[in-house]
């Protein structure tokens, strides 16, 4: 009986690296043209391949705007997670770290939030996209409430939810970010890190520890 024959380790780290370009062309597509970059001629060209690699890597081309939308959250929440562990152990010099990340670049960029724009208006109408969400979106989601966690046990405040807490704090994140993304000149980037930390500040200070009876 005749052995499978075996493709060559380099080449399936080039048909690896295609496909990771046609992520990065396609990342790059949506931030330079928004919707008009889904077009997979632009994608194509963007790349400079052929439409027919496209269709080789992907069977569709949802499931490679799918897998795009994952490889650019899990980008910027590496790069959080980079900031926080740079930074000094203390809880509270952790989460500014964080806050720091998450207003600085490429994130603080217009043009990230061109590419959030494409990703958000195919989350109704792609399954793909929806799958995507929810698996990219845990790993920001998990890095802020580890972060305030460790916040609430170091200030003796047990009666704060990390999860209920983190929801808050992640809208006025988004909230901050998304008026910066629209009108730059309206505040500065350490401005927002200011307010999150008085909103974290404010919260520490209105929550009553819970006491043994």
């Amino acid at each position: 009986m005749t052995a499978a024959v075996r493709k060559p380790r380099y080449e399936r780290r080039l048909a690896g690296d295609r496909r990771q370009a046609l992520i990065d062309a396609t990342i790059k597509s949506l931030k330079r043209h928004g919707h008009e970059g889904l077009s997979v001629r632009r994608i194509a060209a963007e790349a400079g391949v052929s439409i027919g690699l496209i269709n080789h890597h992907f069977p569709n081309k949802n499931t490679l705007v799918a897998e795009s939308y994952r490889h650019f959250t899990r980008q910027l929440t590496a790069r959080f997670q980079a900031a926080v562990l740079l930074a000094p152990p203390d809880p509270r010099a952790r989460l500014h770290a964080f806050f720091e990340a998450v207003f600085s670049r490429p994130n603080l960029d217009p043009h990230v939030l061109t590419a959030w724009i494409v990703f958000w208006g195919l989350f109704r109408q792609s399954p793909e996209i929806r799958k995507a969400h929810d698996e990219a979106g845990r790993g920001y989601g998990e890095l802020l409430r580890a972060l305030l966690a460790d916040l609430v046990e170091a200030a003796g405040t047990p009666r704060i939810d990390p999860r209920l807490t983190s929801i808050g704090l992640t809208a006025l994140l988004d909230g901050l970010w998304l008026e910066w993304c629209l009108d730059p000149k309206n505040f500065k980037p350490d401005e927002a890190v200011s307010l999150c930390e008085a909103w974290i500040e404010g919260l520490l200070r209105t929550t009553v520890p819970a006491t043994s009876r």
